[in-house]
């Protein structure tokens, strides 16, 4: 079985472990992760796992991650549910170093004098 989260989800669940890593409360990550995923797919999770409650599995890794990086809790999810024979696919998100800087003012209307009409000469000599 492969379940997909969307760019949305990540980006969202990357601020929420932002927060959590910031406030050290854990609480509101747990129920980002849950929501993160559609009740078919939390269903079909709970069919395969051991303990038959999904919320139980996330806490599970929630308390086997460090607390420190989102890249290491998404490693811990994706291994929890390979071992439940579920791929994990999902579209990786910016990290706030690779996010493309909004352009200043300036560089603005530089860019809006690109947008103007430019007309063919050879047109205007027939």
């Amino acid at each position: 079985m492969e379940i997909f989260l969307n760019k949305r989800a990540m980006r969202a669940l990357r601020l929420s472990v932002a927060d959590a890593i910031e406030d050290g409360e854990i609480d509101a990550l747990r129920d980002d992760l849950v929501s993160a995923f559609s009740d078919d797919d939390i269903e079909e999770i709970e069919r395969r796992i051991d303990s038959g409650d999904f919320y139980d599995f996330v806490s599970e890794i929630l308390d086997e991650w460090s607390g420190e990086d989102f890249d290491e809790l998404i490693e811990l999810i994706e291994t929890q549910l390979s071992d439940a024979d579920v791929d994990l696919k999902y579209t990786a998100t910016e990290t706030e170093e690779d996010e493309p800087e909004e352009a200043s003012e300036d560089e603005e209307e530089e860019d809006d004098t690109d947008d103007e009409l430019i007309v063919d000469d050879e047109e205007e000599e027939l």
